[in-house]
């Protein structure tokens, strides 16, 4: 099935190249909290990720949160939070009837509580991995409670118990997919390591090509392409091995199958943030 895909963001957080990936420049950049609109013709509106959000900064005022953005200081775009970009496509909020959270980190759950009627795909072990957290323990994970929706818990429903399904060889190294609505349009695959429980889905756009939304398995589109890590820095806050594994995955399906489009959800190479 061939799905309209539009990608979105609503802002950016910068921080240097060189942390993201060895060999980059010690120099800032920019990394776009990107999240997409996916157009099913039955689902309708799907959306993968919501981004920041005004919320990030109502939630990070006061310690320890405020942490969190001096850090990776966050900026928003001209172009309004996911609401305000669906509503601009004719889409209102109360129309979308699935999101799917890549992670439970803070710019991709920001626009949560504007979906009432979604119902929230997401990795059980993601969900059990942050739920409980607050005060500092939230902040180490990149995590805000208050961006989820109250009724979180009884709206998601997990991968985990989607039904399994064998992946085209084109995808190897991914050899298996849960089917998130159950009819071979978006099939999600594990993708640990820049938090527990991540996950990526493949679909085949409506122009023909297949791609994967990648979440944040790397930063950079340069860092599958050449396998390279990012600073070890970083291994305060990931888990390194699955990373390493995770990235290695994707530079062998990108090797096997050039065509196929990996985004990673912060790349300049496929969002610059409006001038």
């Amino acid at each position: 099935m061939r799905l309209e895909l539009s990608l979105m963001s609503d802002g950016w957080c910068e921080q240097l190249e060189h942390i993201a990936c060895q060999g980059g420049r010690f120099q800032r950049i920019r990394f776009a909290s990107m999240f997409a609109l996916i157009r099913h013709p039955e689902s309708g509106p799907v959306l993968f990720d919501t981004g920041y959000t005004a919320r990030f900064f109502e939630e990070t005022k006061h310690l320890p949160a405020s942490l969190y953005r001096r850090v990776t200081p966050v900026t928003l775009n001209d172009t309004g939070d996911v609401a305000t970009q669906l509503r601009s496509r004719g889409i209102a909020p109360g129309d979308v009837r699935h999101v799917i959270v890549s992670h439970f980190h803070a710019d991709h759950i920001g626009g949560l509580k504007d979906f009432p009627n979604a119902t929230f795909h997401c990795s059980r072990i993601a969900f059990e991995s942050v739920k409980m957290l607050a005060g500092w323990h939230a902040v180490r994970h990149a995590f805000l409670p208050g961006l989820l929706p109250p009724d979180f818990a009884g709206r998601a429903v997990f991968i985990e118990d989607s039904p399994w399904v064998r992946l085209p060889g084109s995808h190897a190294p991914f050899s298996g997919a849960r089917d998130l609505l159950g009819d071979g349009s978006l099939l999600a695959v594990d993708l640990p390591g820049h938090a527990a429980g991540q996950m990526g889905v493949f679909l085949t756009t409506s122009k023909g090509g297949d791609c994967l939304l990648a979440a944040d398995a790397c930063w950079l589109s340069r860092q599958y392409r050449e396998g390279l890590m990012p600073h070890a820095i970083v291994r305060l806050l990931v888990d390194w091995a699955a990373y390493k594994i995770t990235l290695q995955k994707l530079h062998q399906l990108h090797r096997n199958n050039p065509e196929l489009c990996i985004i990673p959800a912060h790349c300049a190479e496929i969002w610059r943030p409006p001038a």
